[in-house]
């Protein structure tokens, strides 16, 4: 059993949250997941008030991944049904215009397709809300206002107070997802909800490839203050190995160079 590890709201009022969540990609495997972040942001909302808590997803409703989010112990998922190639903004903004929230939870960033981080501050934008970003726990809610605790960094952590309504992104800091139980992933429900399209004419023009590895750079400092700086940029280095290149032909300098860039995998 993991322990609660957000404090939960010292008021009689109890905020109704939504929280978005996405199909996350995993990093090794390439394969689906629930999104680390979005799992983040329905841990904290489970811990405030899960009585008054909805979860929102714009997609694919027979997605199997979105189950792990049921199996966090979610009773069931409502799903705006969107095709792969639509914009999910438009039925979000319809959606939460329709069901108000007190607090609506997003990730900081999807972990697949574009991957901006727009969507926070074009729901906020739209629904002009406030918005809150990287925060990593609510450590109360009075009345309509709520503390939070937001992610700074260095690992340092600042409390802010904001009123309700208002949106707010979930940082990696945040406490870690409860695991998924299978018994109540499979028993949980998903809601399909006919929602406004809109395909997203820009991106169905774009052609999308595997991103190539950055050539490594031939020199990295790792000081940390002004004076190292300085040390490591003025202090003579010992020459190991190499070659001199002066009074020679410029096709044996070109190969010198080369074999050096080679060696140094700045290319193949």
């Amino acid at each position: 059993m993991q322990p609660n590890t957000q404090q939960k709201s010292n008021s009689s009022h109890i905020a109704k949250i939504t929280t978005l969540v996405s199909i996350g990609l995993h990093p090794k495997s390439q394969r689906g997941r629930r999104a680390d972040q979005d799992a983040k942001a329905l841990e904290l909302a489970l811990n405030l008030a899960p009585e008054q808590l909805e979860v929102l997803h714009a997609g694919n409703p027979k997605e199997s991944v979105l189950r792990q989010y049921l199996g966090m112990g979610v009773d069931q998922l409502t799903v705006l049904d969107q095709p792969h190639e639509a914009d999910a903004i438009p039925a979000l903004i319809d959606y939460l215009t329709e069901n108000h929230a007190d607090i609506i939870f997003t990730g900081i960033k999807a972990e697949q397709g574009e991957s901006s981080g727009m969507t926070p501050y074009l729901i906020a934008e739209q629904l002009k809300l406030p918005i809150v970003p990287n925060i990593a726990a609510i450590k109360s809610i009075n009345g309509r206002t709520a503390e939070i605790l937001q992610a700074l960094p260095r690992g340092q952590r600042r409390l802010i107070k904001v009123q309700m309504p208002f949106v707010a992104s979930i940082d990696t800091a945040a406490a870690a997802p409860r695991q998924s139980a299978f018994g109540k992933a499979k028993r949980g429900a998903i809601n399909d909800v006919d929602a406004i399209i809109n395909i997203d004419e820009v991106r169905a023009s774009w052609n999308a490839q595997p991103a190539k590895k950055r050539p490594k750079r031939l020199k990295v400092m790792k000081a940390k203050t002004a004076a190292d700086r300085f040390k490591a940029a003025t202090a003579s280095s010992k020459n190991e190995g190499g070659s001199v290149i002066e009074n020679k032909s410029p096709a044996e300098a070109a190969k010198a160079i080369y074999d050096l860039l080679v060696a140094e995998k700045v290319v193949k």
